[in-house]
């Protein structure tokens, strides 16, 4: 077979195989009639001239190498169409982000027969035909003509849509993420170099001092997906918080910075809202002599720099009788190394990982399962929307009894003051628009998303909360240091829910 030929029934494919998902868009976003079917057509040509072009660009000159590099474009072409069609995921730099920090605990929650299904007809079928298929590759002159018309028609696709231009431009980040291979591979590129750019040295915040000899602790319980909508403090019609209802807590309605795990928990942990990397809280905190635990089941948080950061692997050593695979174990002992500790003022950090899908019915123990029947399939979007609720709602009523067991610890410790913040992440999309999970833009983002959960308790009865306070995840930081009697340049009361009454 000519290259020629190849390409093009590549590029087809690639077109008719993969595009579903971004031709429903426009199709769900255009007013009709005349202009419907020419932005269509032109879309198509459009994107049957580029992979044409692309496809003919690597295999003349690579031939072999060019094979192979294309046989991993279909595979992961395959895997992102399942994510799209299954979770309506929108292919962004965060996205991928969020793909380069996942774990294979947390990934291998997503596999089901439709991935595999997916993985083998539009990934491995076509990789097959691409290395069975011989092919003539003619001359370089031909190869010339061939890419620079395949160009021609890239261009004069893009003039005849002039008109066009202002709607494409507006809706360009929804159509660019659901571009295949350009998504992954574009986006990909766009969060390396975000990263390589970031100034990965912490910057230093100005010395802080504690100022009484008074003894304090403070625990920071990091929430996972955690959306407000479903906690019955805020008036959610379910009682999936039974045991925090009586626990005298202050529940605030809080927004949160972003809808990923990174930029959710350095939002919660820095001083203000910032692209930079400043020093995080549990290491400023630790170097002005505040003895610092961090303990977690999760991962995305900015660099933690203190002697006493558990794993969840180093918390099944410390406690091998412990059952690790709930997040109960971020507790386990908790009130004893309190104890221990010889420091005036103790800061405590759980990071969390009970309400992150798409296996909610496995993040809590048998006898939380208050919310029946429950939804055990990682393919969201072919759920029993009330099975999918059911079981995300239990996640909530075992986060319940997680924040009240850490208040009913701090109780059991008269001869400190002490304090207890939970603050989700980001929020958690359930179907509703046919969103699931997070990680949406921002700016796109459903309220679900971030509309998070802020519950303060604490033993000392002066330090009032404001329960109609509006907070954001920079409330955090402020407050800690108010709490803890720590004396510091950047103390800012407007973001200390003690003071901003």
């Amino acid at each position: 077979m000519s290259l020629a030929c190849f390409a093009l029934i590549l590029s087809a494919f690639t077109l008719l195989a993969y595009h579903f998902p971004f031709f429903r868009f426009v199709l769900d976003n255009v007013e009709g009639g005349f202009n419907t079917v020419r932005i269509v057509a032109s879309l198509a040509i459009l994107m049957l001239a580029a992979n044409y072009f692309f496809y003919y660009l690597v295999l003349r000159p690579c031939r072999m190498a060019g094979k192979i590099l294309l046989a991993i474009l279909f595979v992961c072409n395959a895997v992102c169409f399942y994510f799209i069609t299954s979770f309506d995921t929108l292919v962004t730099s965060h996205m991928m982000g969020n793909v380069f920090n996942t774990r294979y605990s947390e990934a291998s929650g997503f596999f089901s027969w439709t991935l595999i299904l997916d993985i083998l007809l539009l990934g491995i079928v076509p990789v097959v035909y691409l290395f069975l298929q011989k092919i003539e590759y003619g001359s370089w002159k031909r190869y010339l003509a061939n890419t620079g018309g395949a160009l021609g028609i890239c261009v004069l696709m893009a003039l005849i849509n002039m008109g066009n231009w202002p709607w494409i431009d507006r809706n360009s980040s929804t159509l660019g993420s659901l571009l295949m291979p350009w998504s992954y591979t574009v986006n990909s590129i766009r969060w390396w170099n975000s990263e390589h750019n970031k100034n990965r040295k912490e910057i230093p915040l100005p010395d802080a001092t504690i100022a009484s000899d008074r003894k304090d602790v403070c625990v920071l319980i990091i929430g996972e997906s955690a959306r407000r909508a479903n906690f019955s403090l805020y008036d959610y019609e379910r009682k999936t918080n039974p045991l925090l209802e009586k626990d005298s807590v202050t529940a605030l309605r809080a927004e949160s910075a972003a809808t990923y795990t990174t930029a959710g928990v350095k939002a919660i942990l820095e001083h203000q809202k910032s692209g930079k990397l400043y020093e995080i809280l549990p290491n400023y905190l630790h170097r002005a002599g505040v003895d610092v635990i961090w303990r977690t089941t999760n991962w995305g948080e900015p660099p933690v720099h203190i002697e006493k950061y558990l794993t969840l692997d180093s918390l099944r050593a410390r406690y091998p009788e412990a059952d690790s695979q709930y997040d109960g174990i971020l507790i386990e002992g908790l009130g004893e190394d309190i104890r221990k500790s010889k420091a005036d003022k103790v800061f405590i950090v759980l990071h969390t990982s009970t309400s992150h899908g798409p296996m909610y019915y496995s993040k809590y123990p048998k006898e939380f399962e208050v919310f029946t029947p429950v939804c055990t399939t990682v393919e969201m979007s072919k759920a029993d929307p009330q099975e999918l609720m059911n079981a995300y709602d239990n996640t909530i009523v075992y986060t319940d009894r997680l924040v009240h067991d850490v208040i009913e610890t701090l109780r059991g410790l008269p001869d400190r003051r002490s304090c207890v913040m939970f603050v989700s992440d980001h929020g958690e999309s359930l179907g509703e628009g046919n969103l699931y999970m997070h990680g949406v833009p921002m700016s796109l983002a459903p309220k679900v998303q971030t509309e998070i959960p802020f519950i303060v308790w604490t033993s000392d009865k002066t330090m009032h909360v404001n329960p109609e306070l509006e907070a954001t995840q920079y409330h955090v930081f402020h407050s800690v240091l108010d709490f803890l009697d720590i004396d510091s340049p950047i103390y800012n009361p407007e973001f200390d829910i003690f003071r901003s009454n």
